[in-house]
């Protein structure tokens, strides 16, 4: 079964969210800050985190950051009564994969919970198809309508880590250290590069398009969201 965790701190809210997974299937396991989810981290594996940002001791930003350092494959969604661009752009930098604001429709809510988690699922498999675009980890093998793409490592590294989260906003810094690493001697204008060489090449393709987000970086938007397999 998969098990979501909800970090917020008003009680009824995060029975209210609990109550509506619950009956959608999902187990639940309900903590009240940051501190307290990180807790039960190091005792339970969970497969999807929700977090607030307004918290006692440990606010959503900041668990989220943690998070992300210790499983940087964990989807994260964000939820707040914050709606300012400057309070998303902190969300998305502090490593979550989707944003919601309150109040939420749980209809939505739910949605973007199971698109998340195929997401995540597509990620850990190796391979992701995007339509009649298919990228395959294990084999560094790019293919559109079953002809092969030749990309080279960090091109092809690049494409998939931006379709393993579609609509995420990666910034150029953590692309820069995902992919290239802490110690390289690369800039975050390596990064801009890279992007410029993938549009080149897929600037007709009908699946996908490279999105910039200006001041902060990337995100790869799916042109049809039924093509995500």
């Amino acid at each position: 079964m998969i098990k979501i965790l909800i970090v917020e701190d008003h009680k009824n809210i995060r029975k209210l969210y609990a109550d509506f997974l619950m009956q959608h299937g999902y187990y639940v396991i309900e903590t009240v800050d940051g501190l307290a989810a990180l807790q039960q981290l190091e005792h339970i594996k969970v497969d999807l985190i929700i977090v607030d940002v307004m918290m006692p001791r440990m606010d959503g930003y900041e668990l989220s950051k943690n998070i992300r350092e210790s499983y940087p494959d964990m989807p994260i969604l964000m939820i707040t009564a914050k709606d300012q661009l400057d309070d998303k752009i902190n969300g998305f930098k502090s490593g979550v994969d989707d944003y919601m604001i309150k109040p939420i429709e749980l209809s939505e809510f739910l949605f973007r919970i199971q698109a998340l988690l195929r997401r995540a699922k597509l990620y850990a498999t190796g391979s992701i198809q995007l339509g009649t675009t298919v990228l395959d980890e294990q084999q560094f093998l790019i293919t559109v309508n079953n002809k092969p793409i030749d990309l080279p490592k960090k091109e092809f590294q690049l494409l998939f880590q931006l379709a393993s989260y579609p609509n995420h906003v990666f910034t150029r810094n953590q692309l820069l250290e995902n992919l290239w690493g802490y110690n390289s001697n690369s800039d975050e204008r390596t990064v801009d590069v890279h992007i410029k060489r993938l549009r080149e090449k897929f600037e007709d393709n009908s699946d996908f398009e490279i999105i910039t987000i200006r001041g902060l970086g990337y995100r790869l938007e799916i042109k049809n969201e039924e093509n995500i397999l």
